[in-house]
């Protein structure tokens, strides 16, 4: 977190299934001198710590509150449903809903899909996390449907996913305290927002070339090197010597006085 009396940093929290590794990286390169810090956030909490200036900003699944918050929508991911390798539905790319209908579908208490009904069979009870479904799945209880990121999150061996065409889908977006917008903040939206570093709103880096009194080096366009450039003077000079000289003169004198022929160069002519 940012403070007047404390060094400057940024906290960027984060919900299961979001992976900032490509953003923290380039903020690590841009801003080399404020450190970031990762905090991971269950996804009903993330709203609440953004709020209490837990974090500068966050990676948040929509519908985010925007009374308080800012967000700007990033992607939309592929639903899939979660089930044994071995199971029917393996062998098909993807499926629908109505392919889950004779299902026990596993919704645990932290699901982040909003169903306006829910495909197949309820199961007996409702799972605390979805950690806890996929574990129910691969004990051939039931499946799961959720963001296809959160079953590459939990993994298993025995198990795979299958995407759900027609099934509601989670959309991630960047989050921060309305009244928080802080310089920081604004440069982290810029990597986000794929900015470079050359960008209005990206941090600038230092003018080259400059003298003391505002110009530029001896060198000019040329970098500096010796005899890189014409001066302002030499061109003005060369420019006016061009004006007053007559016309053809630039094609030189000594060729106009010299007898035609003269440049060509070949064999003398014999004498008679």
């Amino acid at each position: 977190m940012t403070g007047s009396d404390a060094s400057p940093s940024f906290t960027l929290a984060y919900v299961p299934g979001v992976t900032p590794t490509k953003w923290v990286r380039i903020w690590n390169e841009r801003l080399p001198g404020v450190p970031l810090t990762l905090t991971s956030v269950p996804t009903d909490e993330a709203e609440g710590l953004l709020r209490a200036r837990g974090a500068d900003a966050g990676f948040l699944r929509l519908p985010v509150d925007r009374t308080e918050l800012s967000a700007i929508p990033l992607y939309t991911e592929a639903t899939v449903v979660v089930i044994p390798k071995d199971h029917l539905v393996a062998v098909a790319e993807e499926v629908t809903t109505a392919d889950l209908a004779d299902e026990i579908l596993l919704h645990p208490l932290d699901d982040v899909l909003e169903w306006e009904e829910l495909p197949g069979r309820p199961a007996n009870e409702r799972p605390a996390t979805t950690a806890d479904a996929v574990e129910l799945v691969a004990a051939g209880i039931g499946v799961l449907v959720v963001p296809q990121s959160l079953a590459r999150l939990h993994h298993r061996r025995d198990l795979t996913y299958r995407t759900v065409t027609d099934a509601p889908v989670s959309r991630v977006a960047l989050a921060w305290p309305e009244d928080a917008t802080t310089e920081l903040v604004e440069q982290f939206i810029g990597i986000v927002r794929g900015r470079t570093v050359n960008s209005s709103r990206g941090p600038k880096p230092p003018a080259a070339g400059r003298n003391e009194a505002g110009g530029r080096g001896a060198g000019g366009r040329n970098g500096g090197k010796p005899g890189g450039g014409r001066s302002g003077a030499a061109k003005g000079a060369a420019k006016g010597s061009s004006k007053g000289a007559p016309k053809g003169s630039s094609k030189g004198a000594a060729a106009k006085g010299a007898p035609r022929g003269a440049a060509k160069r070949g064999k003398p002519r014999k004498r008679p």
